[in-house]
């Protein structure tokens, strides 16, 4: 599979983390060439921390895993969306998924 269609606009690309089995958005996080290669070949997530500049991969620390299920490219090669089963929280707040901040947009100034 020819990845570098991926990366032809930037060195990371944001993949996109939903749970299979509810359609739970879990997570934003960024892929380089090499996560999205080690996440093809071995069924589990890898991504690129932007703070720490290096490869990690989700729950190899804490256990609370993400096995893929489905990958798909969006329209432009530009962003991923990856369909997960998850093992524990997604989020490193012990949150299932990141998206847990509510703003109260019907709100008038």
């Amino acid at each position: 599979m020819d990845l570098d269609k991926y990366f032809k606009k930037s060195e990371l690309i944001p993949a996109i983390v939903q749970e299979q089995s509810t359609g739970e958005v879990l997570m934003l996080a960024y892929m380089n060439k090499e996560s999205l290669q080690k996440t093809l070949e071995t069924g589990y997530t890898w991504f690129w921390s932007r703070s720490r500049q290096e490869l990690w991969n989700k729950g190899a620390t804490s256990g609370h895993l993400q096995k893929i299920t489905d990958i798909k490219g969006d329209c432009d090669d530009d962003a991923l969306l990856i369909k997960v089963v998850q093992t524990g929280a997604a989020c490193h707040t012990g949150n299932h998924s990141c998206f847990f901040n509510n703003i109260d947009f019907n709100k008038a100034d």
